[in-house]
C-alpha cells in the first residue's frame, strides 16, 4: 500500500550535495564564482555572471537550486537576483523586487522556498523587511518587518523546514553588536524578538550541518574583534552557548551546506583578505584551516545546489 500523506504535510529540507561561493570583494568587485564538491573541495574561479557586487546574501530554493541577490558597490544598492541552477551554473541578472540594499541575511524555508531579510539600504539605514522566495526562484514584494532592525547577521535552516537569522549590527543592541535571533517558520513566516545566545557579533556566517541543525561562526565584536567562535543551532531552532572557535579569526566569511549533511565556512577578511576554509562535519565540528583556492576576498555569497 502506498503511505497516507496528510494534506497539509510540510515537505522537508531537500540534502544538497554541492556548494558555491559568488560575487565579494577582494581588490575590486567580482562576480566571479567557486564550486564546491560533494567532498567539500573548493574549485577555482569561474568566470563571472551578473553584476559584481558585495555584500548581497544567498539562499537555496526548489529543493536543488540556489539564489543570490541584492549587494552594493559603493553608495550604489542592488536589489536583483542571480539563480543558480541545479548544476551551479550563475544566471545573468534578473530584474529586482523588493527594496535594494545590502548587508542582508538569507536562508531556505518550507523544504523548498527561501527568505531574504534585514539589511540596509545605505546610510545607516537599517530595516527588518524581507522578501520570500519560491520554489521557482521568484523573490516576492516587501514584507513588513519583524524582529530588531540590523544587518550584517546571518541565517540558515534547522529543523529540515524552517530557518534561523541571526546576530548582526543594530542600533538597539549594546554597542551595535546583536545576539538576538528570530525563527523563520516553515510558512516563511517571521517570529518576533529571541533573547540572543553566544557572543553579540557581526559579519558572520552561518549553514546547516546534519540534515536538520544549524551553525553561526566567525565574525567580528565591538572593537573590530576578529572572532572564530561558533554557535550550534539545534533541529528545534536553539542556539547554543559558545563553542571554542577553530581556524583563523575572520570577519565576513560566508558559508554553505555540502556533502548532504556537511558545511563549509570559507573566505573573509583578518584585515588581509583571505580565501581559507573550515569543513563542518556532520557532527557540527569545525576542522582547522584548509589552504584557499580561488580569488581571496569578502563580503560574498553562498548557497548550495544538487
Amino acid at each position: 500500500m502506498f503511505p497516507i500523506i496528510p494534506a497539509n504535510s510540510v515537505t522537508a529540507a531537500a540534502a544538497n550535495s554541492e556548494g558555491i561561493f559568488g560575487f565579494g570583494y577582494g581588490a575590486s568587485y567580482t562576480a566571479v564564482s567557486n564550486l564546491v564538491s560533494n567532498a567539500g573541495v573548493v574549485s577555482s574561479d569561474v568566470t563571472g555572471v551578473g553584476t559584481a557586487r558585495g555584500s548581497g546574501a544567498g539562499c537555496e530554493y526548489g529543493g536543488d537550486k540556489g539564489i543570490f541577490g541584492f549587494g552594493y558597490v559603493g553608495a550604489t544598492q542592488y536589489g536583483m537576483t542571480n539563480l543558480v541552477s541545479n548544476t551551479g551554473v550563475v544566471s545573468s541578472d534578473v530584474t529586482a523586487v523588493g527594496t535594494a540594499r545590502s548587508g542582508l541575511m538569507a536562508c531556505s524555508y518550507g523544504g523548498d522556498k527561501g527568505i531574504f531579510g534585514f539589511g540596509t539600504s545605505g546610510s545607516g539605514v537599517m530595516t527588518a523587511t524581507t522578501n520570500l522566495v519560491s520554489n521557482a526562484g521568484v523573490v516576492s514584494s516587501d514584507v513588513t518587518g519583524v524582529g530588531t532592525t540590523r544587518y550584517y547577521g546571518a541565517a540558515c535552516e534547522y529543523g529540515e523546514d524552517k530557518g534561523i537569522f541571526g546576530f548582526g549590527n543594530g542600533a538597539a543592541c549594546p554597542g551595535g553588536a546583536c545576539s538576538v535571533t528570530n525563527l523563520v517558520s516553515d510558512a516563511g513566516v517571521v517570529s518576533s524578538d529571541v533573547t540572543g545566545v553566544g557572543t553579540a557579533r557581526w559579519y558572520l556566517a552561518a549553514c546547516g550541518y546534519g540534515e536538520d541543525k544549524g551553525i553561526f561562526g566567525y565574525g567580528q565584536g565591538p572593537g573590530a574583534s576578529n572572532i572564530s567562535m561558533t554557535n550550534l543551532v539545534s533541529n528545534a531552532g536553539v542556539v547554543a552557548s559558545d563553542t571554542t572557535g577553530v581556524g583563523t579569526a575572520r570577519h565576513q566569511p560566508e558559508a554553505c551546506e555540502y556533502g548532504e549533511d556537511k558545511g563549509i565556512f570559507g573566505f573573509g577578511t583578518t584585515g588581509s583578505v583571505t580565501a581559507v576554509t573550515n569543513l563542518v562535519s556532520n557532527a557540527g565540528v569545525v576542522s582547522s584551516d584548509v589552504t584557499g583556492v580561488g580569488t581571496a576576498r569578502k563580503v560574498l555569497m553562498a548557497c548550495s545546489f544538487n
